[in-house]
């Protein structure tokens, strides 16, 4: 049974002019910024932390990829619930859930305990995402569906490249001991704030016409245990001789849960169920290439951040501030360009994609050669500059695949498309992450005869290429896409 095949939904419900709708959307989407500031702003905070509480290269991995492991695995569960029943009870629940990870995380009196506050902060992440896209498809239709992922886009690529900037600010406020708590503190009156809003803004219900009921619990299990075979060898790479290689059978157990997942979900199909997963989805050429587009992309993005945090101010000795503030350009640019690629998208299509992915990749090119030709004392403008070109291109490569991946997804589908699309892009962050950080550490450890000053040029530079091939391979699926859809579809309207 294909749930495509279903009746349209008609929306928005509950919902009384532009005015309304939009208020609602501005909540969603500031809470989705919340859970990417989370993602990016305890980049700078990782040397603190280290210093505070002991955390070694083990600790740091877990710190930032059990976070986003965490996030990836509630994704599609959470989503098929919210498209089910209720977006609106979803998303308060993990916006609770999220707010009381952060009170957590503020207390925590070791490294063991912050890491589990983070754990638990990416389950909360996990359900609170794909009740946001899926509010995205309730709300809007056609054109406007890609002006609202053009915003959406812009806060999400500010969020990720502002994270590390408002992380150094905090940081730098609160010193050593008590700026890196701050980071979690922050979280709590923001979402209790949040909390209210939604409550009162977002639709209380949905139409569920175009649904079946059924909820596939052995499936979802099945699913949960492949994605976290396949993250989890990852999350404990972190390229230094404590390195279990035994980390690597997990692959093995993702294979056979996989398997099992394949012949389940074939068996529950042709007894008439409906799956956790419609595979009638990644027969949309629009859907699939740009899940593979946006997982490479944000393989390369967080990783390219959080190992330039650690040149700085590790291999280079600038204060968090200065370190996070060579991403505001990034920000900046991209937030605007963004925005003017969700307002063009249905006109230009893939090709827009294409165009922004080519100046990533020049701007990152300009910071790996920086590394070998800016004396050390101008890093930070050098890096500035090249991040800047890169976020000029990161704005039109973020809104416009979001709204291109979801333009034939009918809108009771929204929440299930966008969680999916959302585990690509954490299980890619998660392996961005690893291959980066692993790589980092690896030519840090194999120079230690070196100065530090060329231990971390060569180690930054050797990750950030490991970055750049991430981002090449995203352009390689983008330019596929181009050929095979030379013209954009119709932004879907139901």
């Amino acid at each position: 049974m294909s749930k495509l095949s279903g009746p349209p939904v008609t929306e928005p419900i509950n919902l009384s002019g532009d005015r309304t709708r939009w208020r609602a959307y501005s909540v969603a989407v500031g809470v989705a910024s919340l859970t990417i500031l989370d993602l990016a702003k305890i980049n700078v905070a990782i040397p603190a932390i280290s210093s505070v509480l002991g955390a070694g290269a083990t600790e740091v991995q877990l710190l930032l990829s059990g976070f986003v492991l965490a996030f990836g695995l509630l994704l599609v569960p959470s989503g098929r619930i919210g498209d089910l029943y209720s977006r609106r009870f979803m998303f308060l629940l993990g916006l609770t859930l999220f707010t009381a990870a952060s009170v957590a995380g503020t207390l925590a009196p070791t490294i063991e305990l912050l890491i589990a506050a983070r754990i638990f902060q990416g389950f909360a992440a996990g359900i609170l995402m794909p009740q946001v896209l899926g509010l995205v498809q309730q709300l809007f239709q056609g054109k406007e569906r890609g002006q609202a992922f053009g915003v959406f886009g812009a806060v999400i690529g500010l969020s990720t490249a502002f994270g590390p900037t408002l992380g150094g600010i905090l940081v730098g406020v609160g010193g050593d001991d008590f700026g890196w708590r701050l980071l979690f503190a922050m979280n709590i009156p923001l979402g209790i704030l949040a909390f209210v809003m939604a409550f009162r803004l977002l639709p209380k219900g949905q139409d569920n016409s175009g649904a079946v009921r059924d909820f596939d619990l052995v499936g979802t299990a099945l699913l949960g245990i492949t994605t976290f075979s396949l993250m989890l060898p990852f999350v404990l790479t972190t390229g230094t001789r404590v390195d279990d290689p035994a980390r690597w059978w997990w692959l093995v157990v993702m294979v056979i849960a996989g398997g099992l997942f394949l012949i389940w979900e074939r068996a529950y199909l042709a007894r008439g169920k409906v799956a956790i997963i419609d595979f009638d989805l990644f027969k949309i050429s629009t859907f699939r290439n740009g899940i593979l587009i946006s997982s490479f992309y944000f393989a390369a993005l967080p990783a390219t951040f959080i190992v330039l945090t650690l040149f700085l101010q590790q291999g280079l000795g600038f204060s968090p501030v200065v370190a996070g503030m060579v991403t505001i350009p990034f920000a900046l640019i991209s937030a605007y360009t963004s925005y003017r690629s969700g307002k063009v998208v249905h006109k230009r299509g893939r090709p827009l994609v294409v165009v922004g992915l080519l100046a990533v990749l020049g701007g990152f090119g300009l910071v790996v050669l920086s590394t070998f030709v800016v004396p050390d004392p101008l890093m930070p403008i050098a890096v500035a500059l090249g991040m800047m070109l890169a976020g000029a291109g990161g704005g039109a490569v973020i809104s416009p695949n979001q709204t291109l991946m979801l333009e034939d997804i009918p809108a009771v589908q929204g929440g299930l498309a966008g969680s999916l699309a959302q585990v690509g892009q954490r299980i890619g962050t998660a392996i961005g992450l690893a291959a980066a950080l692993s790589t980092f550490f690896f030519v840090l450890a194999e120079e230690e005869t070196l100065t530090q000053s060329a231990r971390y040029h060569d180690a930054f530079a050797v990750a950030a290429v490991v970055a750049v091939g991430l981002v090449s391979l995203a352009l390689v699926f983008a330019l596929m896409d181009s050929r095979v859809r030379r013209l954009p579809a119709p932004l879907a309207t139901s």
